[in-house]
């Protein structure tokens, strides 16, 4: 079973929240929501496959959306969470989508930071080479790269330094694993930006995020139950660019009836 947290509320609320994080981060990048989601909401951490606290998987194991899923109804289900609010950064926020097609019924709200629905250009480029170099080069300067090309500005030095910090911590067959299911991405987005989303989403997104911003501000003209809000000073990473707007706006969305 996967690593995880939970926080229990002191208000005696039975309401959760899942935060899942994105690929190379853990639990620890949510460390600016939790006590400030704990007093409202029942919190669950999740560190994903191979990372943070939770186990490597054996040798020879590959990785579907589907297996991913399934990690997070195992907690869900050991701790006797019948439904639950979810928060995804990045990667997060397409395996919770995922979640939403396969088992809408655990799902409540859901908020998507940094949300990823298609790749440019630019990052299918980026696909690409990582692809042809992960043999080559070990996988943190891949990862390196890439957090500076996703997350360039000053304004996100924090997030881009705490998520190559964590990724240091994933071993070699991990990343493959994980870079490998990245392959078969493509469609799965295609599937989620057809699918109207039952649940009430909120598209958190920083306004430098350039590589998927765009294809947010497309998607809500869509989908009717979701809206989107813009954050200053903010990329990707907006839970760590902007942690007091994030977690005010998110509370806001949760709330509401």
């Amino acid at each position: 079973m996967l690593y995880h947290s939970i926080y229990k509320t002191e208000n005696r609320s039975n309401k959760w929240i899942t935060f899942i994080h994105g690929a190379g981060g853990n639990s620890s990048i949510w460390f600016n929501q939790v006590r400030f989601f704990k007093a409202y909401f029942n919190v669950l951490l999740i560190d994903l496959r191979g990372h943070g606290k939770s186990e490597v998987s054996p040798k020879g194991t590959e990785y579907t959306f589907e297996i991913i899923i399934d990690d997070i109804l195992n907690i869900l289900d050991h701790n006797k969470i019948e439904k639950s609010h979810f928060v995804g950064i990045s990667l997060g926020s397409i395996l919770i989508q995922k979640m939403i097609q396969l088992h809408s019924n655990r799902v409540e709200k859901i908020g998507l930071g940094g949300a990823i629905l298609n790749l440019n250009l630019q990052s299918r480029f980026l696909m690409f080479m990582g692809k042809l170099t992960q043999s080559v080069f070990p996988f943190i300067w891949i990862y390196t790269f890439f957090a500076y090309v996703i997350m360039p500005y000053k304004a996100h030095r924090k997030s881009r330094a705490l998520f190559i910090k964590e990724a240091k911590k994933i071993s070699h067959a991990e990343f493959r694993r994980w870079y490998k299911l990245t392959a078969t991405i493509l469609p799965v987005l295609a599937k989620i930006r057809a699918q109207h989303l039952k649940p009430p989403t909120l598209y958190i997104m920083g306004i430098q995020d350039y590589m998927f911003l765009p294809f947010v501000k497309k998607i809500i003209m869509i989908h009717q139950n979701a809206t989107m809000i813009i954050l200053p000073g903010s990329g990707h990473v907006v839970n760590i660019d902007q942690p007091d707007l994030f977690n005010d706006n998110l509370l806001n969305f949760f709330l509401e009836d």
